[in-house]
Protein backbone atom coordinates (compact mmCIF):
# COMPACT_ATOMS: atom_id res chain seq x y z
CA UNK A 1 0.00 0.00 0.00
CA UNK A 2 1.52 3.17 -0.91
CA UNK A 3 1.67 6.40 0.95
CA UNK A 4 1.35 9.96 0.51
CA UNK A 5 3.58 12.87 2.51
CA UNK A 6 2.19 16.22 2.86
CA UNK A 7 2.77 19.36 5.36
CA UNK A 8 0.80 22.57 6.51
CA UNK A 9 0.69 24.31 8.94
CA UNK A 10 -2.78 23.26 10.63
CA UNK A 11 -4.57 20.43 10.00
CA UNK A 12 -7.98 20.33 10.64
CA UNK A 13 -9.84 17.39 11.66
CA UNK A 14 -13.88 17.37 11.09
CA UNK A 15 -15.36 18.38 7.70
CA UNK A 16 -18.99 19.89 9.54
CA UNK A 17 -19.58 23.73 9.41
CA UNK A 18 -17.42 24.28 12.18
CA UNK A 19 -14.41 22.35 10.71
CA UNK A 20 -14.77 23.99 7.43
CA UNK A 21 -14.94 27.33 8.94
CA UNK A 22 -12.02 26.91 10.88
CA UNK A 23 -10.28 25.90 7.55
CA UNK A 24 -11.53 28.80 5.60
CA UNK A 25 -10.36 31.12 8.87
CA UNK A 26 -7.08 29.74 8.63
CA UNK A 27 -6.77 29.61 4.96
CA UNK A 28 -8.14 33.76 4.95
CA UNK A 29 -5.27 34.36 7.99
CA UNK A 30 -2.17 33.25 5.35
CA UNK A 31 -1.63 30.00 6.79
CA UNK A 32 -1.60 26.51 5.01
CA UNK A 33 -4.32 24.44 5.99
CA UNK A 34 -5.42 21.04 4.99
CA UNK A 35 -8.54 19.63 6.49
CA UNK A 36 -9.51 15.50 6.83
CA UNK A 37 -12.83 14.34 6.99
CA UNK A 38 -13.55 10.45 7.23
CA UNK A 39 -16.94 10.81 4.93
CA UNK A 40 -18.34 13.65 3.14
CA UNK A 41 -18.38 17.11 3.80
CA UNK A 42 -21.41 18.20 6.32
CA UNK A 43 -22.43 14.51 6.74
CA UNK A 44 -22.31 14.47 10.07
CA UNK A 45 -23.52 16.76 12.71
CA UNK A 46 -24.52 19.10 10.08
CA UNK A 47 -25.86 17.03 7.53
CA UNK A 48 -28.42 16.25 10.40
CA UNK A 49 -30.02 19.30 10.72
CA UNK A 50 -33.07 21.49 11.65
CA UNK A 51 -32.08 23.83 8.65
CA UNK A 52 -33.04 26.86 11.34
CA UNK A 53 -30.50 30.07 11.30
CA UNK A 54 -31.25 31.19 15.00
CA UNK A 55 -32.29 34.74 15.84
CA UNK A 56 -31.04 33.99 19.34
CA UNK A 57 -34.84 33.89 20.60
CA UNK A 58 -34.77 30.64 22.05
CA UNK A 59 -31.77 31.20 24.12
CA UNK A 60 -33.00 34.72 25.69
CA UNK A 61 -34.41 33.20 29.12
CA UNK A 62 -32.30 30.00 28.92
CA UNK A 63 -28.92 31.01 27.95
CA UNK A 64 -28.21 34.57 27.31
CA UNK A 65 -25.04 34.26 26.04
CA UNK A 66 -26.36 31.74 23.15
CA UNK A 67 -28.50 33.94 22.62
CA UNK A 68 -26.16 37.63 21.74
CA UNK A 69 -24.02 35.14 19.80
CA UNK A 70 -26.71 33.92 17.61
CA UNK A 71 -28.18 37.49 17.16
CA UNK A 72 -24.72 38.27 16.21
CA UNK A 73 -23.83 35.58 13.91
CA UNK A 74 -27.06 35.69 12.53
CA UNK A 75 -26.54 38.73 10.40
CA UNK A 76 -23.01 38.17 9.59
CA UNK A 77 -24.01 34.77 7.60
CA UNK A 78 -27.22 36.18 5.94
CA UNK A 79 -24.73 38.68 4.85
CA UNK A 80 -21.45 36.61 4.07
CA UNK A 81 -23.87 32.88 2.24
CA UNK A 82 -26.31 34.68 0.78
CA UNK A 83 -27.30 31.87 -1.20
CA UNK A 84 -27.94 28.91 1.62
CA UNK A 85 -29.49 31.42 3.98
CA UNK A 86 -33.52 32.11 3.31
CA UNK A 87 -34.42 35.39 5.17
CA UNK A 88 -38.10 33.93 6.04
CA UNK A 89 -38.48 35.73 9.65
CA UNK A 90 -39.72 33.92 12.63
CA UNK A 91 -42.78 34.21 14.90
CA UNK A 92 -42.37 33.22 18.50
CA UNK A 93 -46.32 32.32 19.65
CA UNK A 94 -47.85 31.43 22.84
CA UNK A 95 -50.64 28.77 23.23
CA UNK A 96 -53.65 28.24 25.11
CA UNK A 97 -52.23 25.87 27.71
CA UNK A 98 -48.59 27.41 27.93
CA UNK A 99 -47.21 29.56 30.84
CA UNK A 100 -49.00 32.89 30.67
CA UNK A 101 -45.84 34.27 32.56
CA UNK A 102 -43.07 33.49 30.18
CA UNK A 103 -43.77 35.65 27.24
CA UNK A 104 -42.98 38.59 29.39
CA UNK A 105 -39.60 37.09 30.18
CA UNK A 106 -39.22 36.61 26.71
CA UNK A 107 -39.13 39.88 25.95
CA UNK A 108 -37.45 41.13 28.69
CA UNK A 109 -34.39 38.28 28.08
CA UNK A 110 -34.76 39.58 24.18
CA UNK A 111 -34.38 43.45 25.16
CA UNK A 112 -31.40 42.18 27.63
CA UNK A 113 -29.35 40.09 24.71
CA UNK A 114 -29.91 42.48 22.35
CA UNK A 115 -31.92 39.90 19.95
CA UNK A 116 -34.75 41.85 17.97
CA UNK A 117 -37.76 40.97 18.87
CA UNK A 118 -41.16 42.95 18.52
CA UNK A 119 -44.90 41.77 19.96
CA UNK A 120 -47.28 41.79 17.01
CA UNK A 121 -51.40 41.38 17.54
CA UNK A 122 -52.13 37.64 17.27
CA UNK A 123 -54.60 39.01 14.23
CA UNK A 124 -51.23 40.09 12.94
CA UNK A 125 -49.94 36.47 12.97
CA UNK A 126 -52.77 34.91 11.92
CA UNK A 127 -52.50 37.07 8.57
CA UNK A 128 -49.69 36.13 8.24
CA UNK A 129 -49.34 32.67 8.88
CA UNK A 130 -53.16 31.87 8.11
CA UNK A 131 -52.30 28.21 9.39
CA UNK A 132 -51.55 28.81 13.00
CA UNK A 133 -53.75 27.45 15.87
CA UNK A 134 -56.27 30.10 16.60
CA UNK A 135 -55.84 29.60 20.27
CA UNK A 136 -52.58 31.94 20.47
CA UNK A 137 -52.60 34.29 22.58
CA UNK A 138 -49.22 36.24 21.83
CA UNK A 139 -47.07 36.46 19.30
CA UNK A 140 -43.33 38.13 18.51
CA UNK A 141 -41.28 38.17 15.99
CA UNK A 142 -38.09 37.74 15.49
CA UNK A 143 -35.20 37.52 12.92
CA UNK A 144 -35.04 33.55 12.46
CA UNK A 145 -34.11 32.22 8.77
CA UNK A 146 -33.32 28.94 7.51
CA UNK A 147 -30.23 27.58 6.11
CA UNK A 148 -29.53 24.72 3.69
CA UNK A 149 -26.51 23.18 5.94
CA UNK A 150 -24.73 21.63 3.42
CA UNK A 151 -24.40 24.30 0.77
CA UNK A 152 -23.27 26.48 3.28
CA UNK A 153 -20.64 24.19 4.31
CA UNK A 154 -19.27 24.16 0.06
CA UNK A 155 -19.41 27.21 0.03
CA UNK A 156 -16.91 27.79 2.73
CA UNK A 157 -15.17 24.82 1.56
CA UNK A 158 -14.44 26.23 -1.59
CA UNK A 159 -13.86 29.39 -0.39
CA UNK A 160 -10.55 27.82 1.66
CA UNK A 161 -9.49 26.29 -1.89
CA UNK A 162 -9.50 29.71 -2.96
CA UNK A 163 -7.06 30.71 -0.32
CA UNK A 164 -4.49 27.81 -0.92
CA UNK A 165 -6.36 25.46 1.67
CA UNK A 166 -7.01 21.53 0.26
CA UNK A 167 -9.70 19.37 1.79
CA UNK A 168 -9.19 15.12 1.78
CA UNK A 169 -12.99 14.03 2.15
CA UNK A 170 -13.28 10.12 2.58
CA UNK A 171 -10.00 10.17 4.72
CA UNK A 172 -9.96 8.70 8.38
CA UNK A 173 -7.44 9.31 10.84
CA UNK A 174 -5.79 6.86 12.11
CA UNK A 175 -3.45 8.54 14.41
CA UNK A 176 -1.40 11.80 15.65
CA UNK A 177 2.06 11.89 15.63
CA UNK A 178 3.29 13.79 18.98
CA UNK A 179 7.04 14.75 19.09
CA UNK A 180 8.63 16.33 22.44
CA UNK A 181 4.85 17.32 23.91
CA UNK A 182 3.41 19.17 20.45
CA UNK A 183 2.21 17.82 17.72
CA UNK A 184 4.20 16.46 15.08
CA UNK A 185 1.99 15.15 12.31
CA UNK A 186 -1.77 13.65 11.15
CA UNK A 187 -1.95 10.16 9.95
CA UNK A 188 -4.97 9.50 7.90
CA UNK A 189 -6.18 6.44 5.33
CA UNK A 190 -8.00 7.17 2.04
CA UNK A 191 -10.77 5.04 2.10
CA UNK A 192 -11.88 5.50 -1.74
CA UNK A 193 -7.86 6.02 -2.84
CA UNK A 194 -6.79 3.02 -0.24
CA UNK A 195 -3.26 5.32 0.14
CA UNK A 196 -2.45 6.30 3.98
CA UNK A 197 -1.30 9.55 4.30
CA UNK A 198 0.89 11.50 6.99
CA UNK A 199 0.28 14.89 7.06
CA UNK A 200 2.94 16.92 8.90
CA UNK A 201 2.12 20.56 10.17
CA UNK A 202 2.25 22.50 13.22
CA UNK A 203 -0.82 22.97 14.87
CA UNK A 204 -4.04 20.09 14.62
CA UNK A 205 -7.65 21.53 15.12
CA UNK A 206 -9.73 19.03 16.95
CA UNK A 207 -13.44 19.77 15.12
CA UNK A 208 -14.92 16.19 15.16
CA UNK A 209 -17.43 17.17 16.89
CA UNK A 210 -19.65 14.23 19.17
CA UNK A 211 -16.21 12.25 18.06
CA UNK A 212 -13.69 14.86 19.41
CA UNK A 213 -13.15 12.55 22.41
CA UNK A 214 -12.03 10.53 20.74
CA UNK A 215 -9.43 12.20 18.29
CA UNK A 216 -7.90 13.91 21.43
CA UNK A 217 -7.63 9.93 23.11
CA UNK A 218 -5.47 9.63 19.45
CA UNK A 219 -3.40 12.43 20.38
CA UNK A 220 -2.93 11.33 24.19
CA UNK A 221 -5.55 13.95 25.62
CA UNK A 222 -8.50 12.39 27.95
CA UNK A 223 -9.96 15.27 29.18
CA UNK A 224 -12.42 16.01 26.10
CA UNK A 225 -15.77 14.89 27.70
CA UNK A 226 -18.38 15.53 24.43
CA UNK A 227 -21.90 14.64 25.30
CA UNK A 228 -23.93 13.74 21.94
CA UNK A 229 -27.32 15.18 22.81
CA UNK A 230 -29.42 13.14 20.48
CA UNK A 231 -32.40 14.87 18.95
CA UNK A 232 -34.90 13.75 16.05
CA UNK A 233 -36.30 15.87 13.40
CA UNK A 234 -39.50 14.92 10.72
CA UNK A 235 -39.99 16.31 7.20
CA UNK A 236 -43.20 16.98 6.11
CA UNK A 237 -44.44 16.79 2.79
CA UNK A 238 -44.47 20.79 2.14
CA UNK A 239 -44.33 24.27 3.32
CA UNK A 240 -47.26 24.31 6.22
CA UNK A 241 -45.61 27.74 7.29
CA UNK A 242 -43.40 30.38 5.27
CA UNK A 243 -41.79 31.30 8.83
CA UNK A 244 -39.78 29.82 11.52
CA UNK A 245 -42.65 29.03 14.12
CA UNK A 246 -41.48 28.90 17.71
CA UNK A 247 -43.32 27.72 20.63
CA UNK A 248 -43.25 30.62 23.07
CA UNK A 249 -42.35 28.33 25.97
CA UNK A 250 -38.83 27.44 27.34
CA UNK A 251 -36.79 25.41 25.29
CA UNK A 252 -38.79 21.78 24.82
CA UNK A 253 -39.59 18.88 22.63
CA UNK A 254 -40.72 19.49 19.01
CA UNK A 255 -41.43 23.40 19.78
CA UNK A 256 -39.76 24.40 16.15
CA UNK A 257 -41.75 24.26 12.76
CA UNK A 258 -39.22 25.32 10.01
CA UNK A 259 -39.90 25.40 6.12
CA UNK A 260 -36.75 24.30 4.42
CA UNK A 261 -36.91 24.32 1.00
CA UNK A 262 -39.69 22.23 -0.28
CA UNK A 263 -40.58 21.03 3.12
CA UNK A 264 -41.29 21.63 6.55
CA UNK A 265 -38.85 20.30 9.19
CA UNK A 266 -40.46 19.08 13.10
CA UNK A 267 -38.66 19.14 15.73
CA UNK A 268 -36.67 18.40 18.08
CA UNK A 269 -36.47 16.10 20.86
CA UNK A 270 -32.81 16.02 23.08
CA UNK A 271 -31.54 12.83 25.17
CA UNK A 272 -28.27 11.80 25.89
CA UNK A 273 -27.16 9.06 22.83
CA UNK A 274 -24.31 6.22 23.96
CA UNK A 275 -23.18 6.01 20.04
CA UNK A 276 -23.48 8.81 17.49
CA UNK A 277 -23.16 7.15 14.65
CA UNK A 278 -25.74 4.62 15.80
CA UNK A 279 -28.66 6.98 16.58
CA UNK A 280 -32.24 5.34 18.29
CA UNK A 281 -35.78 7.06 16.57
CA UNK A 282 -38.25 5.68 19.07
CA UNK A 283 -42.15 5.11 17.59
CA UNK A 284 -43.29 7.41 21.13
CA UNK A 285 -41.00 10.21 19.83
CA UNK A 286 -41.78 10.20 16.25
CA UNK A 287 -45.80 10.54 18.02
CA UNK A 288 -44.57 13.19 20.16
CA UNK A 289 -43.25 15.23 17.18
CA UNK A 290 -46.43 15.11 15.34
CA UNK A 291 -48.89 15.61 18.79
CA UNK A 292 -46.29 19.01 19.27
CA UNK A 293 -46.95 20.14 15.52
CA UNK A 294 -50.70 19.10 15.60
CA UNK A 295 -51.01 22.11 18.86
CA UNK A 296 -48.54 24.41 16.42
CA UNK A 297 -50.70 24.06 13.33
CA UNK A 298 -54.28 22.51 13.53
CA UNK A 299 -54.39 19.98 10.94
CA UNK A 300 -50.42 18.94 10.88
CA UNK A 301 -51.23 15.43 11.55
CA UNK A 302 -53.13 15.19 8.37
CA UNK A 303 -50.12 16.36 6.34
CA UNK A 304 -47.61 13.80 4.79
CA UNK A 305 -44.91 12.63 7.19
CA UNK A 306 -41.86 11.84 3.87
CA UNK A 307 -39.03 11.36 6.95
CA UNK A 308 -37.62 11.24 10.30
CA UNK A 309 -34.00 11.34 10.90
CA UNK A 310 -31.46 11.91 14.37
CA UNK A 311 -28.23 13.81 14.84
CA UNK A 312 -25.98 14.43 17.65
CA UNK A 313 -25.09 17.61 19.32
CA UNK A 314 -21.91 17.89 20.27
CA UNK A 315 -22.49 19.68 24.04
CA UNK A 316 -19.43 19.65 26.29
CA UNK A 317 -20.14 18.03 29.64
CA UNK A 318 -22.10 20.56 32.35
CA UNK A 319 -21.37 19.85 35.96
CA UNK A 320 -24.34 21.73 37.12
CA UNK A 321 -26.62 19.47 35.17
CA UNK A 322 -26.98 15.63 35.53
CA UNK A 323 -24.81 13.59 32.76
CA UNK A 324 -27.94 12.65 31.27
CA UNK A 325 -30.01 16.22 30.88
CA UNK A 326 -28.60 17.13 27.71
CA UNK A 327 -32.06 19.61 27.45
CA UNK A 328 -30.12 21.65 29.63
CA UNK A 329 -26.65 21.30 29.47
CA UNK A 330 -25.05 24.39 27.75
CA UNK A 331 -24.78 25.68 24.37
CA UNK A 332 -22.28 27.46 24.41
CA UNK A 333 -19.06 27.20 22.00
CA UNK A 334 -16.03 25.75 24.41
CA UNK A 335 -12.32 26.02 22.64
CA UNK A 336 -9.61 23.90 24.58
CA UNK A 337 -6.09 24.42 24.22
CA UNK A 338 -4.39 20.90 25.74
CA UNK A 339 -1.19 20.08 27.50
CA UNK A 340 0.13 18.56 23.64
CA UNK A 341 0.97 21.61 22.49
CA UNK A 342 -0.37 22.58 19.06
CA UNK A 343 -3.84 20.57 19.77
CA UNK A 344 -6.88 22.53 19.94
CA UNK A 345 -10.13 20.99 20.57
CA UNK A 346 -13.46 22.90 19.66
CA UNK A 347 -17.12 22.12 20.86
CA UNK A 348 -20.91 22.93 21.73
CA UNK A 349 -21.69 26.04 19.85
CA UNK A 350 -24.53 25.75 16.63
CA UNK A 351 -24.57 25.69 13.58
CA UNK A 352 -25.52 29.75 13.78
CA UNK A 353 -22.29 30.47 15.35
CA UNK A 354 -19.88 28.01 13.58
CA UNK A 355 -18.06 30.97 11.98
CA UNK A 356 -17.52 32.95 15.77
CA UNK A 357 -16.27 29.25 16.81
CA UNK A 358 -14.02 28.87 14.02
CA UNK A 359 -12.66 32.53 15.09
CA UNK A 360 -12.05 31.68 18.74
CA UNK A 361 -10.43 28.77 17.46
CA UNK A 362 -8.15 29.86 15.25
CA UNK A 363 -6.98 33.01 17.47
CA UNK A 364 -5.94 30.35 20.17
CA UNK A 365 -4.22 28.38 17.32
CA UNK A 366 -2.31 31.72 16.69
CA UNK A 367 -1.54 32.38 20.02
CA UNK A 368 0.19 29.10 20.44
CA UNK A 369 2.01 29.46 17.04
CA UNK A 370 3.24 32.79 18.34
CA UNK A 371 1.35 34.28 15.28
CA UNK A 372 -0.35 37.92 15.24
CA UNK A 373 -2.90 37.13 12.61
CA UNK A 374 -6.59 38.62 13.27
CA UNK A 375 -9.77 37.31 11.79
CA UNK A 376 -10.99 38.28 8.33
CA UNK A 377 -14.24 35.90 8.00
CA UNK A 378 -16.88 38.12 8.93
CA UNK A 379 -15.58 41.11 6.02
CA UNK A 380 -15.38 38.72 2.92
CA UNK A 381 -19.09 36.88 1.76
CA UNK A 382 -18.48 33.01 1.05
CA UNK A 383 -20.39 33.33 -2.16
CA UNK A 384 -21.43 36.16 -4.59
CA UNK A 385 -24.74 35.09 -5.83
CA UNK A 386 -28.21 36.63 -5.43
CA UNK A 387 -30.46 35.71 -1.90
CA UNK A 388 -31.97 31.85 -2.07
CA UNK A 389 -35.01 31.84 -3.46
CA UNK A 390 -36.91 28.55 -2.58
CA UNK A 391 -38.39 28.72 -6.54
CA UNK A 392 -34.65 28.83 -7.99
CA UNK A 393 -34.95 26.10 -10.45
CA UNK A 394 -38.65 26.28 -11.07
CA UNK A 395 -37.18 29.24 -13.02
CA UNK A 396 -34.26 27.25 -14.34
CA UNK A 397 -36.80 24.73 -15.80
CA UNK A 398 -39.29 26.95 -17.35
CA UNK A 399 -37.07 28.94 -19.25
CA UNK A 400 -35.59 25.60 -20.59
CA UNK A 401 -38.64 24.83 -21.33
CA UNK A 402 -39.96 27.92 -23.11
CA UNK A 403 -36.20 27.84 -25.37
CA UNK A 404 -37.04 24.18 -26.47
CA UNK A 405 -40.22 25.72 -28.45
CA UNK A 406 -42.15 22.91 -27.76
CA UNK A 407 -39.35 20.50 -28.97
CA UNK A 408 -37.86 16.89 -27.09
CA UNK A 409 -36.62 18.66 -24.04
CA UNK A 410 -32.37 17.86 -24.63
CA UNK A 411 -32.23 18.51 -20.80
CA UNK A 412 -35.57 16.36 -19.24
CA UNK A 413 -36.29 16.85 -15.73
CA UNK A 414 -35.68 13.72 -13.67
CA UNK A 415 -36.50 13.84 -10.02
CA UNK A 416 -39.95 15.61 -10.24
CA UNK A 417 -40.32 16.42 -6.70
CA UNK A 418 -37.04 18.82 -6.42
CA UNK A 419 -36.45 19.78 -9.93
CA UNK A 420 -33.24 18.28 -10.74
CA UNK A 421 -32.31 17.78 -14.67
CA UNK A 422 -30.27 15.91 -16.38
CA UNK A 423 -27.62 18.35 -17.16
CA UNK A 424 -27.22 18.77 -13.50
CA UNK A 425 -26.73 15.25 -12.50
CA UNK A 426 -24.26 14.93 -15.43
CA UNK A 427 -21.92 18.14 -15.04
CA UNK A 428 -21.64 16.87 -11.10
CA UNK A 429 -20.43 13.09 -11.83
CA UNK A 430 -18.22 14.85 -14.46
CA UNK A 431 -16.35 17.26 -11.52
CA UNK A 432 -16.50 14.16 -9.05
CA UNK A 433 -16.20 10.82 -10.95
CA UNK A 434 -16.52 9.14 -7.50
CA UNK A 435 -19.20 10.65 -6.58
CA UNK A 436 -21.75 7.72 -4.56
CA UNK A 437 -25.69 8.45 -4.65
CA UNK A 438 -25.94 10.10 -1.33
CA UNK A 439 -23.50 12.59 -2.75
CA UNK A 440 -25.66 13.15 -5.19
CA UNK A 441 -28.42 13.39 -2.93
CA UNK A 442 -26.81 15.82 -0.90
CA UNK A 443 -25.84 18.07 -3.18
CA UNK A 444 -28.87 18.49 -5.74
CA UNK A 445 -31.49 17.04 -3.44
CA UNK A 446 -32.43 13.62 -5.62
CA UNK A 447 -34.60 11.64 -3.25
CA UNK A 448 -34.98 13.93 -0.81
CA UNK A 449 -39.06 14.88 -2.08
CA UNK A 450 -42.31 12.79 -1.32
CA UNK A 451 -41.35 9.79 -3.82
CA UNK A 452 -37.56 9.59 -1.22
CA UNK A 453 -36.09 8.17 -4.52
CA UNK A 454 -38.89 5.75 -5.77
CA UNK A 455 -39.58 7.52 -9.39
CA UNK A 456 -35.67 9.34 -9.59
CA UNK A 457 -33.23 7.41 -8.15
CA UNK A 458 -33.01 4.40 -11.08
CA UNK A 459 -33.67 7.13 -13.44
CA UNK A 460 -30.26 8.76 -12.12
CA UNK A 461 -28.53 5.26 -11.58
CA UNK A 462 -29.24 4.99 -15.77
CA UNK A 463 -27.48 8.33 -16.12
CA UNK A 464 -24.59 7.22 -14.07
CA UNK A 465 -24.36 4.46 -16.27
CA UNK A 466 -24.63 6.46 -19.31
CA UNK A 467 -21.94 9.01 -18.15
CA UNK A 468 -19.57 5.92 -17.90
CA UNK A 469 -19.13 6.90 -13.78
CA UNK A 470 -20.23 3.82 -12.80
CA UNK A 471 -20.75 0.14 -14.38
CA UNK A 472 -23.54 -1.36 -14.78
CA UNK A 473 -23.19 -3.35 -11.50
CA UNK A 474 -21.63 -0.88 -9.90
CA UNK A 475 -24.91 1.16 -10.80
CA UNK A 476 -27.43 -1.70 -9.48
CA UNK A 477 -25.55 -2.02 -5.80
CA UNK A 478 -25.02 1.66 -5.42
CA UNK A 479 -28.82 2.30 -6.48
CA UNK A 480 -29.97 -0.57 -4.05
CA UNK A 481 -27.79 0.74 -1.01
CA UNK A 482 -29.30 4.20 -1.60
CA UNK A 483 -32.93 2.95 -1.39
CA UNK A 484 -32.00 1.14 2.07
CA UNK A 485 -30.73 4.47 3.54
CA UNK A 486 -33.58 5.97 2.26
CA UNK A 487 -35.67 3.39 4.10
CA UNK A 488 -34.05 3.68 7.43
CA UNK A 489 -35.76 7.25 7.40
CA UNK A 490 -39.13 6.41 5.72
CA UNK A 491 -39.47 3.04 8.77
CA UNK A 492 -40.32 5.21 11.24
CA UNK A 493 -42.79 6.72 10.15
CA UNK A 494 -44.23 4.87 7.75
CA UNK A 495 -48.07 5.27 7.71
CA UNK A 496 -51.24 6.63 5.74
CA UNK A 497 -49.75 7.82 2.40
CA UNK A 498 -46.39 7.44 2.97
CA UNK A 499 -46.76 3.85 3.30
CA UNK A 500 -48.85 3.47 -0.09
CA UNK A 501 -45.85 5.12 -1.59
CA UNK A 502 -43.38 2.49 0.46
CA UNK A 503 -45.46 -0.24 -1.36
CA UNK A 504 -45.55 1.25 -4.87
CA UNK A 505 -41.86 1.53 -4.56
CA UNK A 506 -41.32 -2.20 -3.14
CA UNK A 507 -43.71 -3.60 -6.13
CA UNK A 508 -41.43 -1.03 -9.05
CA UNK A 509 -38.09 -2.59 -7.44
CA UNK A 510 -38.73 -5.79 -6.52
CA UNK A 511 -41.64 -6.40 -8.76
CA UNK A 512 -40.42 -4.66 -11.98
CA UNK A 513 -36.81 -4.20 -11.10
CA UNK A 514 -36.48 -7.62 -9.19
CA UNK A 515 -33.23 -5.77 -7.94
CA UNK A 516 -32.01 -8.13 -5.44
CA UNK A 517 -31.47 -10.71 -7.99
CA UNK A 518 -29.50 -8.36 -10.47
CA UNK A 519 -25.85 -8.78 -11.04
CA UNK A 520 -23.39 -6.42 -8.44
CA UNK A 521 -20.20 -6.38 -7.68
CA UNK A 522 -17.90 -4.42 -5.17
CA UNK A 523 -18.92 -1.18 -4.15
CA UNK A 524 -16.66 1.42 -4.99
CA UNK A 525 -14.54 2.84 -2.04
CA UNK A 526 -16.33 5.28 -0.09
CA UNK A 527 -19.46 4.44 -0.43
CA UNK A 528 -21.88 5.03 2.40
CA UNK A 529 -23.13 1.42 3.47
CA UNK A 530 -25.45 0.78 6.43
CA UNK A 531 -23.55 -1.43 8.31
CA UNK A 532 -26.30 -3.89 9.78
CA UNK A 533 -29.65 -2.57 8.54
CA UNK A 534 -31.91 -2.49 11.57
CA UNK A 535 -35.14 -2.43 10.00
CA UNK A 536 -37.22 -5.00 7.91
CA UNK A 537 -36.88 -4.88 4.48
CA UNK A 538 -39.71 -3.15 2.79
CA UNK A 539 -42.14 -4.74 1.23
CA UNK A 540 -46.40 -5.02 0.78
CA UNK A 541 -48.35 -5.15 3.96
CA UNK A 542 -51.90 -4.91 4.99
CA UNK A 543 -51.39 -1.59 6.66
CA UNK A 544 -49.49 -0.32 4.18
CA UNK A 545 -52.43 -1.39 1.35
CA UNK A 546 -55.25 0.20 3.37
CA UNK A 547 -53.71 3.06 4.69
CA UNK A 548 -53.97 2.67 8.14
CA UNK A 549 -52.45 5.57 10.31
CA UNK A 550 -49.62 3.19 11.40
CA UNK A 551 -48.92 -0.18 9.66
CA UNK A 552 -47.90 -2.94 12.09
CA UNK A 553 -44.11 -3.46 11.95
CA UNK A 554 -42.83 0.46 12.15
CA UNK A 555 -45.13 0.96 15.56
CA UNK A 556 -43.35 -2.16 16.91
CA UNK A 557 -40.17 -1.23 17.80
CA UNK A 558 -36.95 1.18 17.71
CA UNK A 559 -35.62 2.55 14.35
CA UNK A 560 -31.98 3.74 14.21
CA UNK A 561 -30.46 6.43 12.36
CA UNK A 562 -27.43 6.42 10.95
CA UNK A 563 -24.61 8.28 8.90
CA UNK A 564 -26.82 8.41 5.56
CA UNK A 565 -30.03 9.24 6.86
CA UNK A 566 -29.32 12.73 7.36
CA UNK A 567 -31.02 15.91 5.95
CA UNK A 568 -34.43 14.02 4.74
Amino acid sequence: MSGTKLSCDVVVIGGGATGVGVLRDAAMRGLSAILVERVDLGQGTTGRYHGLLHSGGRYVVSDPESATECAEENAILTRIHPDAVEATGGLFVAVAGDDESYPDRFLAGAEATGVPTSEITVAEALRREPRLNPQIFRAFEVHDGTVDGWRMVWGAADSARQYGAQVLTYHRVTGIEVRDGAVAAVICHGDKTGEDVTIDCRAVVNAAGPWAGKIAELAGEQDVEVVPGRGIMIAMNHRLVNRVVNRCVYPADGDILVPVHTVSIIGTTDARASDPDRLAIEPAEVQQMLDAGEQLIPGFRQARALHAWAGARPLLKDRRVSADDTRHMSRNMSVITHDVRGLVTVAGGKLTTYRLMAARTMDAVCQVLGENRPCRTADEAVATGSTYKVTHRLGEVEKAKKASHGLPDPDPVICECELVTKSMITDLLAAQPTATFDDLRRQLRIGMGPCQGGFCASRTAGIAHESGCWSAAQSTELLRLFLKNRWNGIYPILSGAQAREASLDEWIYQGTYSIDALPVTDLPAGAELVSATPYPSPGPNPAASTGDTQSTDSASGTSTANSSGEGK
